[in-house]
């Protein structure tokens, strides 16, 4: 019955693909030992895959050599991988059960492409499933978080979710196939094993049949969750302009998804929706929600990006983790790369050139300028001469008049000495190094490719 079960869920929700070729991931327990027997004896095209994080000592081997002695004794290929996981949790400074997780999937990948692989089935159950709802409720979570653990998620689909670990674990007593325990799954030291050994086992004390339940009220979950993105996608399109480095979201667009008497509710689901994607909590998109119904000016940081509250817009950006600084040594004919793929380029003209009106040349007095120059963002207290002004400036004024977005400001470009603004690349050159009656030469710089 569990194979006949196990087969129609897999059709049913179009997991396998029939006679392809799938890597079964083992770790010699009943659940991953059922697995690759169910695979196995439906005929399929089986590579056996076994980790050993080195974590368990003794155990660590053991479970090796029971997953080597079961494939030699099916004829199944098995690949081994052995990995110092404590060593990678502390260079990458990430948990083990993380550092694990990565080194896991990351040969999981690699198996698949080198062994032409469509899949990788991986023994998670129905248990597993009601365990991850149950943790993600106490938590604190969204819908997603309700759903359980997905069928499929790219390549790696999950045949068992429509079984218990019962289930399992009668069906191989009655092939007569053994399997290893993994002793740290017995003690409640973590919130997933406290969950299962001892939360669950109260609930269905209530409800017996409260597993059930809860996959029930997970799968529709799941169909509402369909509705849900379907929904959030048609409103993401009345409000956002994807750009090259993020996007744009309209705040008057936003508020107006809103209809009366909801209490903004469409309009801060849509809005956190959206900026999960950039790495934004749902406590930080709040803040968000609540700044952009005040003055412009204020910045969010989120992990990799940056949200500007501009007038009537919030402009989500790519967040860059250097700042630029190109050192640049002047000669006839130079041409300077910088990273938004546009370039410098510099040339000597004789003193009675013309000069160009383009914005995007500047031209200086030669032994002014000097051959020692700087490419650098813009910095805070930055000030220079604008060309055809008179004083002092602040830049941040100066961009303010030209009406620059936020992340414009942050992405401006200055040439510099090392001391002074040369040129306020592609808007203003300082006065202070203009061609006057003294020049002996001109220094001409072009941008382009912008």
């Amino acid at each position: 019955m569990l194979q006949k079960r196990v087969e129609e869920y897999i059709a049913a929700n179009g997991l396998l693909e029939p006679g392809a070729r799938v890597l079964v991931g083992l770790s010699g327990g009943a659940d991953s030992t059922a697995l690759l027997l169910v695979r196995h004896s439906l005929g399929c095209d089986c590579i056996a895959v076994h980790c050993n994080f080195h974590l368990r000592g003794n155990e660590s081997d053991r479970d090796q050599a029971f997953a080597q002695e079961l494939c030699t004794r099916l004829g199944v290929r098995l690949e081994l991988c052995s990995y110092d996981t404590r060593q990678y949790a502390a260079q990458h400074h990430a948990s083990i059960e993380m550092a694990a997780r990565e080194l896991r999937y990351a040969d999981f990948e690699r198996l698949r492409l080198e062994n032409g692989a469509s899949a990788v089935c991986i023994a998670h159950h129905r248990d597993d499933s009601v365990e991850t709802v149950v943790m993600n409720l106490m938590r604190g979570t969204g819908i997603r978080g309700l759903c359980g653990i997905k069928p499929k998620n790219g390549f790696i689909v999950r045949p068992f979710l429509c079984v218990s670990r019962r289930d399992i674990e009668y069906w191989l007593t009655v092939q007569g196939q053994n399997y290893v325990t993994d002793s740290t799954n017995l003690e409640a030291d973590c919130t997933r094993n406290r969950i299962r050994l001892e939360l669950l086992p109260l609930m269905r004390q209530t409800n017996p049949d409260v597993d059930c339940a809860i996959d029930r009220t997970s799968a529709h979950l799941r169909q509402a969750l369909a509705f849900y993105e379907e929904a959030v996608d048609k409103s993401k399109a009345m409000c956002v302009t994807p750009c090259a480095d993020g996007c744009d979201i309209d705040i008057q667009s936003l508020m107006l998804l809103d209809d009366n008497g909801d209490s903004h509710l469409k309009s801060k689901a849509v809005l956190y929706e959206i900026l999960s994607g950039y790495g934004f909590s749902e406590s930080l998109a709040e803040q968000v929600y609540a700044a952009a119904q005040g003055e412009p000016g204020r910045c969010f940081h989120a992990a990799g990006s940056i949200l500007y509250v501009d007038r009537g817009r919030l402009l989500v950006r790519k967040e860059s983790e250097t700042e630029l600084l190109v050192d640049v040594a002047v000669e006839d004919g130079l041409e300077v790369q910088l990273p938004d793929g546009s370039s410098l380029a510099f040339s000597f003209a004789p003193v009675n050139a013309p000069i160009s009106r383009d914005r995007n040349v500047a031209t200086l007095d030669a032994d002014l300028a000097g051959t020692s120059l700087q490419v650098r963002n813009v910095q805070n207290a930055d000030s220079f001469h604008p060309f055809g002004m008179k004083g002092r400036r602040l830049l941040s004024d100066f961009m303010t008049d030209l009406k620059f977005s936020l992340p414009q400001k942050r992405r401006q470009l200055v040439l510099t000495d090392g001391k002074d603004i040369l040129w306020v690349i592609g808007q203003r050159s300082d006065n202070r190094f203009r061609v006057s009656a003294e020049t002996s030469r001109q220094l001409v710089i072009r941008l382009t490719g912008r």
